[in-house]
């Protein structure tokens, strides 16, 4: 049983970042992405799939006439929107923005029906149905996100109307569901409603919120399950991928060894599994959570941080099945990947957890949204051959270019709710100091026990590793300060005020420097990025002789634009210099990588079809970019896994 040690992590609002990585991404979405995403709701996007959203709420409002359009969980994009806003207006106030989602709240109270029940698909298309279809009806679901919504909108502007909404559709649901004698025993097929309950729990300090998380999460997986029992249960999916486990229904959450299912659906179970934890102090919790932690970190997450390898049911299949061109690796899965392990630092600072959450960060979740801001992956696959996607139906669900929206476009508010709140991920609290978990120019005023202490952070992350940290305590005071130290790196350094810390104690992947800070203390760390060639376990058989190329926290690949067709051609030789480079059509400041490497002769092979002796080939120029830049240029081939060769 491990260490229950919680931490509290410094909120958005007291971490200013101003970084050029990320500062143009959230004034990006400041600027432009939310603005888009209301035109998306609202379809005023020309050529984009129709969303419906925010017409749904009129008519469930009874002012506009005409049928439900879209998922049944469509409701949900309009509270991610919301949530994204939200986070937005804390550090780029707009009265014009909160105009707007004043009036999208008075539309979505208009819509709340008299019980309190809210939801435009069985308000308007299936009335008859109100909690008929737990497996796939993404009741609770959409609940979730219209919580998340409020209590964001709330701590962001002090207005309760949001808020008092939910509270009341809470009520009610707690009407109907709970342990009493005369309640239903049942849960949500897809997990969310119980980390958003938390939040509400934390927002309003009412313990009949908390109460309904913890029953929720209490009650899945128990056997027989009331899910087998429904009539929709596998109503559109005839085949054993879509059984209990899609839902992580098929044991009680103590009792799941690994991940399994639906890997959305996992990583919001285990996230609130960890709020819960963190609020009560279950460690039977916190050992589950390590189990499953130890199955997606060590045997079914690709490289970039992509989870749920099968497009098929959007699931985790079989430790180390991670194939590349048929990779599902949903970018809400990458996400709900950085919210699981932010709520596990809580739980304990390691390292690993915010490796983890890093390299998602920087690869799977990054990748979903064009540097633009307005094209979006759903599938992250590691290779893309425009071919087979346009020929082969195993390859159907993988798009070779980002499209302007989703008509399950769950991806696009989801990454925006994301990288406007980003701030909270920066570092975390407790009784000894303060821990650094992410790398990027900010500053943060953290409160450490009863001092208070302005920390200014500057840096060129992820391009550059060399950081430094400059202390401003009110008073002098005596704390710790911990400073994650990325796996990737093999050779690091750390001075104070410009001396070598010479033996730093290392705890769980943090060095911890511990003294009386005064103003202005300088911490200095050196994190050199040399580029390294990454293996994959010998089990996982589509890179069996194959290397990634990694530099910092930044996983590279092949384009087409850059090196011609056929890259699964291309082969590194294994004493091969690999340099950096400036990436002069990429983004400011980024770092590309080049080698000279090799290239099948296509031309040279002739027309047999097979052929013995020697596999010809020809010099080539080889050029890597980042991964979650990838398709921002000419449309193409693209590959993570290069060729190695002796």
């Amino acid at each position: 049983m491990r260490e229950h040690h919680l931490t509290v992590p410094v909120p958005m609002e007291r971490v200013s970042i101003r970084d050029r990585f990320w500062r143009g991404r959230i004034d990006q979405m400041a600027r432009e992405v939310i603005p888009y995403q209301w035109n998306a709701l609202n379809d005023n996007i020309p050529g984009a799939e129709s969303s419906h959203a925010v017409e749904n709420f009129k008519i469930a409002a009874g002012l506009a006439n005409g049928k439900f359009y879209g998922e049944r969980f469509q409701d949900s994009d309009v509270a991610k929107w919301l949530e994204a806003a939200s986070y937005s207006l804390v550090s780029y106030p707009s009265p014009e923005l909160e105009k707007v989602m004043d009036g999208v709240i008075d539309l979505i109270g208009r819509a709340q029906q008299e019980d309190g029940y809210l939801n435009t698909f069985f308000t308007v298309a299936q009335p008859e149905n109100r909690w008929k279809d737990f497996s796939h009806g993404h009741e609770l679901y959409c609940a979730g996100h219209m919580i998340e919504a409020a209590v964001a909108y709330y701590q962001a502007t002090g207005k309760r109307k949001l808020l008092d909404i939910v509270c009341r559709y809470v009520d009610y649901i707690i009407s109907v569901m709970g342990p009493e004698e005369g309640k239903r025993k049942v849960y949500c097929g897809h997990e969310e409603i119980e980390l958003a309950l938390v939040k509400l729990y934390r927002a309003t300090g009412d313990e009949k919120h908390l109460r309904l998380s913890r029953y929720f999460i209490e009650e899945r997986g128990k056997q027989p399950s009331f899910l087998a029992e429904e009539e929709t249960f596998g109503w559109i999916f005839k085949d054993k991928w879509f059984g209990l486990d899609y839902h992580q229904a098929h044991a009680p959450v103590r009792e799941q060894p690994h991940a399994d299912g639906h890997a959305v659906r996992a990583m919001y179970l285990y996230a609130a599994m960890a709020d819960l934890a963190a609020e009560t102090g279950d460690s039977t919790l916190i050992d589950a959570l390590g189990k499953v932690w130890q199955s997606v970190a060590g045997r079914r997450m690709y490289i970039t941080g992509g989870i749920g390898s099968q497009g098929h049911a959007e699931r985790f299949t079989f430790d180390y099945d991670l194939p590349n061109d048929v990779a599902y690796a949903e970018t809400c899965a990458s996400i709900g990947l950085v919210f699981w392990m932010h709520r596990m630092l809580r739980l304990e600072p390691n390292g690993a957890y915010a490796d983890v959450m890093e390299r998602a960060l920087y690869n799977g979740v990054l990748s979903g949204i064009s540097l633009d801001g307005t094209r979006y992956f759903y599938v992250n696959p590691l290779e893309v051959h425009p071919e087979a996607v346009r020929e082969r139906a195993d390859h159907k669900h993988v798009k070779p270019e980002r499209v302007h929206w989703f008509g399950c476009a769950c991806c696009p508010p989801n990454i925006a709710r994301l990288l406007t709140s980003l701030g909270q991920y920066v570092y975390s609290t407790d009784v000894r100091g303060v821990y650094v978990h992410l790398y990027m120019e900010n500053e943060a005023a953290i409160t450490v026990g009863s001092h208070k202490v302005t920390i200014a952070q500057k840096t060129e992350y992820p391009w550059d590793g060399d950081v430094t940290l400059e202390v401003h305590p009110e008073r002098e005071c005596e704390f710790t300060v911990g400073l994650r130290i990325p796996g990737w790196c093999k050779a690091w350094m750390l001075m104070v005020n410009g001396t070598p810390v010479l033996e730093p104690d290392v705890a769980r992947g943090y060095a911890m420097i511990r003294r009386a800070w005064k103003e202005g203390d300088v911490i200095r760390l050196l994190l050199p990025m040399p580029v390294e060639r990454v293996k994959a376990h010998p089990l996982v058989r589509e890179n069996a002789g194959k290397t990634a190329l990694q530099r910092g926290p930044m996983v590279y690949c092949l384009e087409e634009t850059d090196n011609g067709p056929n890259l699964a051609g291309i082969s590194l030789s294994k004493s091969a210099d690999i340099r950096t480079a400036s990436w002069e059509d990429g983004p400011e400041g980024a770092v590309a990588l080049e080698a000279e490497a090799c290239r099948d002769d296509v031309a040279g092979w002739g027309q047999q079809l097979y052929r013995i002796g020697e596999f010809p080939a020809v010099p080539h120029r080889m050029r890597a970019v980042p991964y979650s830049m990838w398709g921002n240029r000419r449309p193409g081939e693209m590959a993570v896994w290069i060729r190695e060769r002796g």
